[in-house]
């Protein structure tokens, strides 16, 4: 079976926005291959200028909003590292049965990897005055900010457009559909960093 992968675009972000970014894009790669009856939800990013669609499922967003907390967990144990989260949907086969188990087979037929790069802005010492002042350099001015805000919408953006051609484009390895009940067609996986 052949397997499609999607490298997005690499995130730059800061800490509090993983999880805004996280649930985005997550939830767009998901509800475009739900090929089962969905219950759409508009959901606005309050970060950006966003507005991204989820199916409805609440297994769904319980299962995203525990990798994200996962996710959450590694990144705080490993500042400043570029990280990589990976969605995977598969189908499952029983492999021939041996003397001692049933097996049974994943087969990944579709990867997106959400290539991030988290920055840490820790505080530091300023050298300028022998008092203990502190600067966060993730501060800088309010213009700076708002520019790097400005930048990582316009790359959000850039990734839910590369799902949408993505999914456009890439039909014909789509297995058929193995169940008609729930909006969620085939079983998936989101692995993070270990």
């Amino acid at each position: 079976m052949n397997c499609e992968v999607c490298h997005l675009k690499e995130l730059e972000l800061e800490h509090f926005e993983i999880r805004e970014i996280l649930r985005c894009i997550l939830h767009t790669i998901i509800f475009h291959r739900a090929l089962g009856l969905v219950r759409p939800k508009d959901v606005d990013l309050e970060l950006f200028d966003v507005t991204y669609v989820q199916c409805g499922e609440v297994e769904v967003e319980n299962k995203i909003e525990e990798k994200i907390e996962q996710f959450i967990c590694w990144v705080e144990k490993h500042p400043n590292k570029k990280s990589q989260i990976c969605l995977s949907f598969y189908e499952v086969k029983n492999k021939q049965a041996s003397w001692f188990s049933n097996r049974i087979e994943r087969l990944y037929w579709e990867q997106w990897y959400i290539n991030l790069n988290v920055a840490q802005h820790l505080k530091s010492h300023s050298s300028k005055s022998h008092h203990s002042k502190f600067v966060d350099p993730g501060d800088g001015t309010l213009e700076d900010r708002n520019a790097r805000s400005a930048a990582l919408e316009v790359s959000l953006r850039e990734v839910l457009f590369q799902i949408i051609k993505f999914v456009n484009e890439k039909k014909d390895h789509v297995p058929p559909i193995p169940n008609l009940e729930g909006a969620i067609s085939f079983p998936y996986e989101i692995t993070i960093p270990r």
